[in-house]
């Protein structure tokens, strides 16, 4: 893969594997919206930019060379997306169709307070809502970065917060559980890069010492925003899929990569309703 800078942006040349609503639109992300012409607007720590997918070019307006490792982190690009899918469809007959119907999605590498935060608000909710209670929670505590973008607020703001300040998210019973995660980063008592390290199940329980942290929100945390790709965030329609395509098999089969195997499902179920048909 070739960087090139551009006069207004970057991009990135040799791009496989990569479908950007697929990606940015899968509810594992809440921070990106499509434009009319398929590119997307979105913001990631403070940079605020227009992507858009032509050929094997993904061209990022706004951003600049001083950004580049940064974003090629992002998309995951050191990871053979390929190979994974190959390893992943030896496990299981739909697993291999899976894989093979959305190959362009990866896994983004989020900052881990904002995935924490995000996916406390996401419980018991739809993907519109969600974007629409974070883009509130940046718009109102988090630094602008231009007219039309303000970065994701710090721990050290929202530890600042009441439940009366969150009101204005109508967010309901999430605001206490944000306050006490906020709180509990800000105080050092929850340091992700520790919490990183960890094996796995006690990484998760490290989390679930979070009010309103149960291991849905964990397992998304882990995988979405410290890149636990073992990871794979169960819910109710998760399980299912488990349970009549897989024959009740656990997750553990895909090993290693299993967030990324969930990902895979979780779009091939979304896109094939008729298999759970009287089931």
């Amino acid at each position: 893969m070739k960087t090139e800078i551009l006069k207004n942006g970057i991009a990135f040349v040799g791009v496989k594997d990569l479908d950007l609503r697929e990606t940015l639109d899968c509810g594992q992300a809440f921070r990106w919206e499509e434009n009319d012409d398929g590119s997307f607007f979105g913001v990631v720590k403070k940079q605020a930019v227009n992507v858009y997918l032509e050929n094997d070019t993904l061209t990022l307006l706004g951003a600049t060379k001083g950004d580049t490792d940064m974003w090629y982190d992002y998309f995951d690009f050191s990871l053979d997306y390929g190979k994974v899918r190959e390893k992943l469809s030896k496990t299981h007959k739909v697993m291999n169709d899976a894989a093979k119907y959305a190959p362009g999605i990866r896994i983004l590498k989020q900052e881990p307070f904002e995935a924490l935060i995000s996916f406390i608000i996401s419980q018991n909710n739809n993907i519109q809502r969600i974007k629409k209670i974070v883009k509130s929670l940046c718009e109102n505590f988090g630094e602008q970065i231009n007219e039309n973008a303000y970065a994701f607020p710090t721990a050290e703001k929202l530890s600042t917060l009441s439940k009366e300040d969150l009101g204005i998210l109508k967010a309901g019973f999430r605001d206490r559980y944000i306050l006490d995660a906020t709180n509990k980063v800000n105080s050092g008592e929850i340091v992700f890069d520790e919490i990183r390290k960890l094996p796995y199940n006690d990484a998760q329980k490290s989390l679930m010492k979070i009010t309103g942290v149960g291991k849905k929100v964990a397992d998304c945390t882990l995988l979405y925003g410290m890149h636990r790709l073992e990871s794979f965030p169960l819910d109710v329609w998760m399980k299912r899929a488990m349970k009549v395509l897989f024959d009740g098999e656990s997750p553990e089969i895909f090993g290693e990569y299993a967030g990324i195997a969930q990902q895979y499902i979780f779009h091939y179920s979304r896109m094939h309703k008729e298999l759970f048909a009287e089931k």
